[in-house]
């Protein structure tokens, strides 16, 4: 079984890779290939896919029972004592809004008004 997860790429690349995979959903195609058909389009998918974002995942002989491949994602994967893992880059926390000044916005006061 192979998935590939496309996001933000062109539509003639979505288009081409429904000649080999069945497009389940917008951007994310799966089928059984061979493993050259596979590393044949997961090429064609690096080589057009711009400024988008690509992930295959496909079955192997692993612990897991399967692999990925990334392109341009900044989630990469990590071997861990045999297994495969996600590493997600640490973000930064989200800066705090300023506080609302308290008592009633001018929108309010109009609606109030016109009661």
């Amino acid at each position: 079984m192979t998935v590939i997860v496309l996001t933000n790429c062109p539509a003639g690349l979505r288009g081409f890779l429904t000649r080999w995979l069945l497009e389940i959903s917008a951007g994310v195609f799966i089928g059984t290939p061979s493993a050259r058909v596979r590393d044949l389009l997961w090429t064609e998918v690096k080589a057009f896919a711009s400024q988008g974002r690509a992930l295959l995942v496909h079955s192997s002989d692993t612990e897991q029972g399967y692999t990925f491949r990334t392109h341009d994602h900044s989630w990469q994967p990590k071997e861990h004592e045999g297994l495969t893992l996600i590493h997600r880059p640490a973000t930064p926390p989200p800066t705090t809004a300023t506080n609302p000044k308290p008592g009633w916005s001018k929108a309010a006061k109009r609606r109030m008004a016109k009661r």
